[in-house]
């Protein structure tokens, strides 16, 4: 075989790849750089096996990559600043608080997002995508991009499964063992915890129907071009498949339909890489060991109450652990020399370190995942949202403890601290859970991969869809079926009531009439006579 030939084969071999790319649209609309990590993880997984995205977020890539486009959003970051800053002056808020906001706030994204100039060109252009992946977080708007590019929808949730997604591929939530993700509830609750979780759902479900739905698609129908859209609940209904980033060895067991597919900590590296130089020879020399603190990307530290910033450098500068701690300014001041402060630490990276003995963290999912990745213990600091179930969820697995941000004390946080570390049982329990996690047939990144190209292979792959998928909420549940039940057992039953009733006045009409002409005086002979 000659060099022509060669090189002909090889150009063959390249058309060949390259028409079995699909171009993949990705969005997603929040301003959590956690929410975006996970995301672009599987986008940059799809990039690495050939195909062509394009990604509407409001972090685009520093360094430009090959078959990635960016389209970013920049006024969702500008537009939350002051929200973001005061998440954490406001801490545990009762779960009905939390419902109203975050769905409020999921809205509110959803809009900022569509009024972006390069998002509305986007709307407005003869583009055509194969896929659309899409983060599911209480934005069912953004569902309208898969009827203006009529394609499959691959919803992704950082969050886990919840009613914004659940709802749209018929996914069973039984109350009775699936806490609510707003409640700090496990899945082996008492009956006063199920009372309380279904008044939760229930008013979820209310207010998600008759309030959060009608707003998505007030928005849907005034921001999408085109005069004859689907109509919106039909389009919820279309939802080829969504991946969770969630586990069952992390979190509690249950139930998922074949659509709704488990992948979470894909975006952990199986490849180790080398920490920056000052960070590996902190952590190196580390002794007695190093303890690694962050609030994560929404939440941060800096703007944390200042009694409890005070505890918080009192009790770090007692300890003879080394302390990472992610801090957002370039002083701290009343920091110890046992403090390595920085903006934002590789995370993955230095959790990966063997001299890495705990966690501190707020509790995100992402981390949580991490944590668990890595084997090490965790004190939970929650502040809002699924943070205080997450936590709440590696406290029963024994990994380890929670102190909720608004129950944050010196002594809470120095008591907590210590047990961890002095009692093995923590290491212990995080590396048994550790291994399970990792005990998987494929790695996450590779199980999100098969799936989404298994959706553009089969077009939306229909046969995935349950039953479930399509019924409203009457239906699925069988409202309608046990109201026909009831009426069948009542209205017999009426009626015999009623029947009764019916013999009962006549029976007692007949005895007044006996009483009465018993009572009434017989008239004489000579009375009748006359």
């Amino acid at each position: 075989m000659n060099f022509t030939h060669i090189f002909s084969l090889l150009f063959i071999l390249l058309l060949f790849v390259t028409a079995n790319g699909y171009k993949i649209l990705g969005i997603f609309p929040t301003m959590a750089k956690s929410h975006f990590i996970v995301g672009s993880s599987l986008m940059k997984g799809l990039v690495d096996k050939g195909h062509e995205v394009t990604v509407i977020s409001a972090f685009p890539q520093s360094t430009p990559l090959k078959n990635w486009r960016d389209i970013p959003t920049p006024a969702i970051v500008e537009k939350t600043k002051i929200l973001i800053d005061n998440v954490a002056q406001k801490t545990n808020p009762w779960s009905f608080e939390v419902i109203m906001n975050l769905s409020e706030m999921g809205v509110w994204f959803a809009e900022i997002m569509l009024y972006e100039p390069a998002v509305q060109q986007l709307l407005h252009s003869n583009e055509t995508f194969d896929l659309i992946i899409l983060e599911i977080f209480a934005n069912e708007a953004h569902l309208g991009f898969a009827a203006k590019f009529n394609a499959p929808i691959v919803g992704i949730s950082a969050f886990g499964a919840n009613i914004w997604n659940s709802d749209m591929v018929g996914n069973p939530s039984p109350p009775s063992y699936i806490p609510n993700h707003f409640v700090q509830l496990t899945d082996h609750m008492n009956l006063f915890e199920r009372i309380k979780n279904l008044f939760v759902v229930i008013f979820e479900r209310i207010y998600n129907d008759l309030i959060y739905l009608p707003k998505q698609k007030y928005l849907y129908e005034t921001m999408f071009p085109g005069d004859e859209k689907p109509d919106f609940y039909e389009l919820r209904k279309n939802v080829s498949l969504i991946l969770l980033n969630n586990h069952f060895s992390v979190s509690f067991p249950r139930p998922l339909v074949p659509n709704m597919i488990e992948v979470g900590g894909m975006h952990i590296h199986r490849e180790r890489k080398p920490l920056p130089n000052d960070i590996k020879e902190f952590l190196d020399e580390a002794i007695d060991g190093a303890i690694y603190f962050s609030m994560g990307s929404v939440v941060k530290s800096n703007t944390l109450p200042i009694k409890k910033l005070e505890d918080i450098l009192r009790v770090f500068g007692s300890l003879k652990q080394r302390i990472l701690w992610k801090w957002e300014d370039e002083e701290l001041p009343g920091k110890s020399d046992n403090i390595l402060i920085r903006n934002w630490f590789p995370q993955d990276d230095v959790l990966s370190h063997p001299n890495i003995k705990l966690f501190i963290t707020h509790g995100g999912l992402l981390s949580t995942i991490e944590a668990i990745y890595h084997g090490v213990p965790i004190l939970g600091v929650p502040v809002y949202g699924d943070q205080f179930w997450n936590t709440l969820r590696a406290e029963k697995a024994g990994l380890g403890l929670s102190v909720p941000l608004e129950d944050l004390t010196r002594e809470n946080l120095d008591d907590a601290i210590k047990r961890i570390l002095n009692s093995s049982i923590f290491k212990i329990k995080a590396k048994e859970v550790s291994k399970i996690y990792k005990d998987q047939p494929l790695t996450p990144l590779e199980t999100a991969i098969f799936w989404v190209e298994y959706v553009a292979r089969h077009k939306g792959a229909v046969h995935l869809k349950s039953g479930g998928q399509e019924l409203s909420f009457i239906e699925y549940h069988n409202l309608d079926v046990w109201a026909i039940i009831l009426m069948a057992f009542f209205i017999p039953l009426c009626l015999v009531q009623m029947c009764l009733r019916s013999i009962c006045r006549k029976i007692c009409r007949k005895n007044k009439k006996e009483e009465v002409s018993q009572k009434k005086p017989k008239k004489s002979k000579k009375q009748k006579e006359n």
